[in-house]
């Protein structure tokens, strides 16, 4: 018997109009899986039928992956691909394995040597970056920055210094209810001169990227309400 797929698909991340981020080729795909590796069931049951999932969710076969997961409970999780049916990786938003628990199951099919199958779909990081107007030759995600004030000062200086000695741009995101804090922190701690991209509520109709220098956003920052909004942050030269 033939053995099937892992598809990874990714997820719509705030648009109202999911074709506007999924494509027409994704739709197709996600038919022919009927067992899904999910973040969480809920989102992904709504998801499944915002898509237009032709078989019927009640029959459909779901597996949580989170950041609770322990790999040794995610072993089963790739057997139906052995009996030839395709599994299908959602993540909660954007794509799956990035900045997501995914890569836990990716890495178990990479050792039984099961086909993967990766699909294009929005990333906010990367429609971040496109639109930050900093380096996009050189860059890293940094995930979160420390919670503890002084610790997540220290972290924002050593980022500095990266992204001016390697003119490497650096990344990373926040719980969005402190958002409004990481920006007055970025401000209050950076050189005036280093830029700094925010860049949230993305495919929204509520989108808003800005860039501008960290001096610019300490009259700035008071404009903009981030609180509770998914924001990206980016620093560079």
């Amino acid at each position: 018997m033939e053995r099937g797929q892992l598809i990874l698909f990714p997820v719509p991340i705030g648009a109202e109009d999911i074709d506007v981020s999924l494509p027409t080729a994704n739709k197709e795909l996600l038919n022919s899986c009927h067992t899904f590796i999910v973040e969480e069931l809920r989102s992904a049951r709504r998801f499944l039928k915002r898509a237009g999932y032709e078989h019927p969710i009640d029959n459909t076969e779901f597996f949580v992956l989170n950041e609770h997961t322990r790999h040794e409970e995610i072993t089963h999780y790739l057997d139906p691909i052995e009996n030839g049916g395709n599994v299908g990786l959602l993540s909660e938003a954007g794509l799956p394995c990035v900045a997501d628990p995914g890569s836990m199951i990716t890495r178990v099919a990479q050792s039984r040597a099961i086909t993967i199958v990766p699909l294009i779909g929005p990333s906010s990081l990367m429609m971040a970056l496109m639109a930050s107007g900093l380096n996009g030759q050189n860059f890293a995600f940094n995930g979160y920055l420390p919670v503890d004030r002084q610790q997540r000062v220290s972290a924002i200086r050593a980022l500095e210094i990266q992204a001016t000695k390697h003119n490497q741009t650096q990344l990373f995101i926040e719980a969005p209810y402190r958002n409004n804090q990481m920006l007055q922190s970025l401000s209050d701690t950076l050189h005036p001169d280093t830029m700094v991209c925010v860049a949230c509520d993305l495919t929204m109709p509520t989108q808003y990227i800005r860039t501008f220098s960290a001096s610019s956003w300490r009259k700035e920052r008071g404009n903009v309400n981030l609180h509770k909004r998914n924001t990206v942050f980016i620093i560079g030269r």
